[in-house]
């Protein structure tokens, strides 16, 4: 019996030890493209995106963004046959709409072009 709770001690804290290691962020950096093609890379893509959120909502302090993605060189073509080049993120806005009803997570993306969004919305898939 002594044997069995020393080895469950020893197993919670061998468990326990790998938990209590610092994790070490890893920075990767981003992918670029083409300056001369795609414009200089948006390092502060989100401030950009939220100035342009505040333009298009009804109730942009309400809104609550999920990134997932960082911002990728591409392009993106309308319905009508405009051809938009730059970094392109896509990501989630959940705000109130001018009820004061939340809207659930709808997708977004947008296209920035040195460090002005050229087109946004809700892309087509």
């Amino acid at each position: 019996m002594r044997l069995a709770v020393i080895l469950l001690g020893c197993w919670i804290g061998f468990t326990t030890l790998g938990a209590a290691r610092p994790q070490t962020e890893i920075e990767v950096a981003p992918v670029t493209g083409d300056p001369k093609v795609y414009g200089e890379y948006p390092m502060a893509y989100k401030e950009i995106i939220q100035r342009w959120l505040e333009t298009k909502l009804a109730d942009a302090p309400s809104a609550v963004l999920d990134w997932t993605d960082a911002p990728k060189p591409g392009e993106y073509k309308t319905q009508k046959g405009q051809r938009f080049i730059g970094y392109v993120v896509d990501f989630k806005v959940n705000a109130r709409n001018q009820f004061g009803a939340p809207t659930g997570k709808q997708k977004y993306r947008v296209v920035i072009r040195n460090g002005d969004v050229l087109w946004g919305g809700r892309p087509r898939y």
